[in-house]
């Protein structure tokens, strides 16, 4: 019979697909450094930074990665308006809106596939986007127009929150709306730490 074994397939395991232990601490390893680096090193600073050590320099990489795809995210959401008819203040704030959706979008699929590693991973991402919108919130007083030496797509545009809070009528509260979202993003990969390390070093036995 056991030569027909074959022929019958094997009941899925709960953890199929799932990260084990040794993984899920190597990705917590991973993010603590990543979160170590990225506080030293703003993306958004201005500030050119030289990465002198082999960690430096895949921090670097890793970050490009993160910073391209959160951009076009940001773009691509402005761009769905461009296709459909939306009124001018939906069109702008559906950059920050797709770019908040996207990693948790990612997260929410990965919760509901019961691999809380990948999850928090995308709330630690999720975290990220919310420190750059508090960066771009803190330049809103700058002025009406972002431009191509600065824009993401490289041509002169519209500087969303400054149009959104002029709009709005809270421009004054600028400092204040951006401290607030840059507390969110602290909470939330902080958070997401917390709750890898204490995935990574569970007691709890993985089912066979």
């Amino acid at each position: 019979m056991k030569k027909f074994n074959h022929l019958f397939k094997k009941e899925k395991s709960s953890t199929d697909g799932l990260p084990d232990k040794r993984t899920k601490k190597f990705i917590l390893l991973l993010f603590v450094c990543f979160f170590f680096f990225y506080l030293q090193y703003k993306p958004y600073s201005g500030q050119i930074h030289e990465f002198r050590t082999i960690s430096e320099y895949f921090f670097g990489i890793y970050q490009f990665i993160i910073n391209q795809t959160l951009g076009i995210v940001h773009e691509g959401g402005h761009g769905v308006c461009y296709i459909l008819p939306c009124p001018k203040f939906v069109m702008v704030m559906n950059g920050t809106l797709f770019q908040w959706l996207f990693p948790f979008g990612v997260a929410y699929y990965y919760k509901k596939q019961k691999n809380y590693m990948a999850y928090y991973v995308g709330i630690f991402i999720l975290g990220i986007s919310f420190d750059y919108s508090s960066w771009y919130m803190s330049t809103a007083h700058q002025g009406a127009i972002v431009t191509a030496a600065k824009s993401f797509l490289g041509v002169d545009g519209i500087h969303d929150f400054n149009y959104m809070f002029t709009t709005l009528g809270v421009m004054p509260y600028e400092s204040l709306i951006s401290g607030m979202t840059k507390l969110v993003s602290v909470l939330l990969m902080a958070g997401a730490l917390i709750a890898m390390f204490f995935e990574a070093f569970s007691n709890q036995k993985e089912e066979q």
